[in-house]
């Protein structure tokens, strides 16, 4: 009857036989947690501890949650029937139709989508008169949704959450939406766990008779819970305490929309007497990567602490992880689609490699190499660079410019942002073109000269006109790249994002720069559209093998034979705007999606990173990423050269357009930096004081130190402990000595 148990080794037996109690159990990357979760679950029918229906499991996908099912039956032998196995939303939904009274609904009531949300919003906010251009339904919505997910109703913003939270409108806003939801019977996707979490909060009956329903609770993916999760397993883990959460705290990477990685480090604290049993037998990667990964997230502080060691005998040893240092962004795209290339001509599977990057914009680079090259790729959890949303709108802005007969073109972007140009003007367009033979964009121009448009859209659409008539004029004048991104200034586009609140906004701007540093590649507008055309008709490779890329992120519960890990440089990885915004808790995630990066390699991981990098339509240095010096040496092998010193920089930079520079391991092509003025990055602070060779300064990660040489914003630093360290000025402060 135990024949189940025979698989597992002896951590994985513990977590699976421990079944009275709380328990925590610690699963690093590739140590067989599925397994685990779904042999306890039936374990503890098998052992009669439990009817199927008095188990509740929680996954965070319905794909887990459909492996799950399938898993214990196969185990059982049979179908289980009856169980409380699905997402939470699916459980709280379930549990909501069963008590929807208590929040002012009824069972039948209505789960409404995205879209319907920011429909009904927007209707609120219409009948509040607020102005949707200054407060967008989105970003409203956003700060809805944040609430939502720390378990804040209206009455509780403004107590618990104070002015930081949002301000009174969009406290006010919040309590209008729900009664409107409430008038309609509805509710969003953040209120099936919100409302729920009310009625056990606020209902004692209703509590106990899930305490009597449920004996065991298992979690899955536990460091991925926000606060509204974590209150709603607490408080039905109250009867039995049999709770049982599977998760990594290593691997907590999701605290943009809302995870907390302190819900896994205070379990301990959270349920008194628990057990903790860790899984560190690794099955998918050898003792060299596990070794790199294990000794860069021992520098994180926030965390309950395991060591992976390979599983397999065959996993001992392995190619070391390699570092490869390169001059510039380009150089690095080069080396990764040679490799790649290479990896092909020996027979690797494409199926097998990865290349994952921090950010979404970066993959532009690498699509337009493996193209260049003919090698299949997908994009993994996201478009293609150029099937973007953000992208084809603006390339949409540049046809409509360098090519007034482009239809298309115009009507995709005549009304984006809003300029109150609706289905009545837009026919009246078309009625026109078609009885004068002339392009879209000529008749809305005839209509506005004889008043067939009128009101809010006849002032936003002659102030388009006059824009494409002073971007033309400045097209010959300035170039095509600051040409291109002083319209989508000017054109009221890429404020359109910067006023949108949603988590993508952010990563849709990036993108939109990348795009304008992506021009200066091409000496006219005219050749770089005819590029995306060529780039969009790419022969499509279904059933083939592809090279995947997708950002890290994206990457999680994923692995391949050969990992790429480009652009770990400071700024870029860790993420500047991660550790402005959350400091050194933004770092402790940053670290851990550098460790999700590598731990998602089976055989090879190539980290790169580049001294300089397009900004724009100029060129930036940097420095490596904090995270390439707490890789450890003796399973790391450094190729190239990209810390650079400032005399090789200058004598590249001045170097001809198209020579040569060798000064690493690759041969690198020198470029003069050119700047523009418009869509520069913004620019940091400069420092009150300079800092000066000789000066003593104090940096959070390295102490202090004495300055040694200055390099621009970049110092060469003597550390008491740590030893010799080229770090930005920006990161140090000047002090006495201590």
């Amino acid at each position: 009857m135990t024949e189940y148990l025979t698989p597992l080794n002896p951590e994985q037996r513990a977590a699976v036989e421990s079944i009275d109690g709380p328990l925590l159990v610690l699963a690093g990357a590739g140590t067989g947690k599925t397994r685990v979760l779904t042999t306890r679950f039936a374990h503890i029918l098998l052992s009669r501890k439990a009817f199927p229906n008095q188990v509740l499991a929680v996954t965070f996908t319905n794909k887990a949650a459909r492996e799950m099912r399938e898993r214990v039956a196969a185990i059982l032998g049979q179908p289980a029937e009856g169980l409380w196995l699905g997402t939470f939303h699916a459980l709280c939904a379930r549990m909501l139709r069963r008590h929807a009274e208590h929040v002012g609904l009824s069972s039948n009531f209505t789960i409404l989508d995205t879209d319907d949300q920011l429909r009904l919003l927007k209707q609120v906010m219409d009948a509040a008169r607020i102005d949707t251009k200054r407060w967008t339904p989105a970003s409203v919505m956003s700060v809805i949704q944040r609430w939502k997910d720390k378990g804040l109703t209206p009455p509780r913003v403004a107590v618990d959450a104070g002015e930081d939270q949002g301000t009174e409108l969009a406290r006010r806003l919040y309590a209008a939406y729900q009664d409107r939801l409430r008038t309609l019977n509805a509710a969003d996707f953040g209120d099936l766990i919100l409302h729920t979490t009310e009625i056990l909060r606020t209902q004692p009956d209703v509590l106990a008779q899930y305490h009597r329903n449920f004996r065991y609770i298992l979690v899955d993916e536990y460091q991925d819970t926000n606060l509204v999760q974590y209150l709603w397993l607490r408080l039905l883990a109250q009867g039995h305490r049999n709770i049982c959460c599977v998760g990594d705290d290593d691997q907590s990477i999701y605290s943009w929309r809302g995870a907390e990685v302190e819900n896994i480090l205070r379990f301990e604290k959270d349920f008194e007497g628990a057990k903790i049993v860790r899984l560190e037998s690794n099955y998918r990667s050898t003792s060299t990567i596990l070794a790199a990964a294990s000794t860069l997230i021992a520098h994180n502080e926030g965390r309950l602490g395991k060591t992976l060691r390979p599983g397999r005998p065959d996993a001992q040893g392995g190619e070391k992880v390699a570092v490869v240092g390169l001059w510039d962004s380009d150089e690095e795209a080069r080396m990764i689609g040679e490799r790649i290339e290479r990896f092909r001509r020996e027979n690797h599977a494409l199926g097998e490699i990865a290349v994952l990057v921090r950010a979404g914009f970066q993959t532009r680079a690498f699509e337009e190499r493996l193209i260049l090259l003919g090698v299949p790729y997908r994009v993994v959890g996201g478009l293609r660079f150029y099937e973007r949303q953000e992208i084809r709108d603006a390339i949409a802005y540049m046809r409509a410019m360098a090519r007034p007969a482009d239809d298309l073109a115009f009507e995709r972007i005549v009304n984006v942002p809003r300029r109150g140009v609706g289905e009545t003007a837009l026919r009246g367009m078309h009625e026109l073109a078609r009885e004068q033979g002339i392009p879209l964009s000529r008749a809305a121009a005839r209509l506005l000269e004889t008043g067939g448009i009128k009101g809010k859209a006849k002032t936003a659409l002659a102030e388009l006109f006059r824009g494409f008539s002073n971007w033309n004029a400045m097209l010959d004048r300035d170039g095509h790249v600051a040409t291109v991104a002083t319209m989508l200034d000017e054109s009221g586009y890429t404020e359109m994002w910067k006023q949108d609140k949603s988590p993508e906004a952010p990563g849709r701007l990036e993108n939109l720069r990348e795009l304008v540093r992506a021009m200066a590649d091409f000496e006219t507008l005219d050749g770089f559209l005819d590029h995306v055309a060529l780039v969009m008709e790419n022969e499509d490779t279904s059933g083939t093998e592809k090279v995947s890329l997708m950002t890290l992120h994206g990457a999680k519960g994923l692995e391949f034979d050969t990992v790429f890990l480009p652009g770990w440089e400071e700024g870029v990885f860790p993420n500047q705007r991660s550790m402005d915004e959350q400091g050194a808790k933004g770092l402790e995630e940053e670290r851990r999606l550098a460790y999700v990066g590598l731990t998602r390699a089976r055989k090879r991981a190539i980290v790169s990173h580049a001294a300089n990098r397009r900004m724009y339509a100029g060129w930036q240095a940097s420095i490596p990423s904090r995270f390439l010096d707490e890789l450890p040496d003796e399973h790391v092998e450094r190729q190239g050269s990209g810390d650079y010193r400032r005399e090789a920089r200058v004598a590249a930079a001045s170097a001809f357009s198209g020579g040569t520079f060798s000064g690493g391991a690759f041969p690198v092509v020198a470029r003069a930096a050119r700047t523009i003025e418009a869509w520069e990055q913004p620019a940091r602070p400069a420092r009150k004081t300079e800092v000066k060779v000789g000066a003593r300064v104090f940096h959070q990660k390295f102490g202090y130190g004495t300055v040694k040489d200055t390099d621009e914003d970049r110092l060469d630093i003597d550390f008491d402990k740590a030893g010799e360290k080229r770090v930005l000025d920006r990161f140090v402060e000047v002090t006495a000595d201590p």
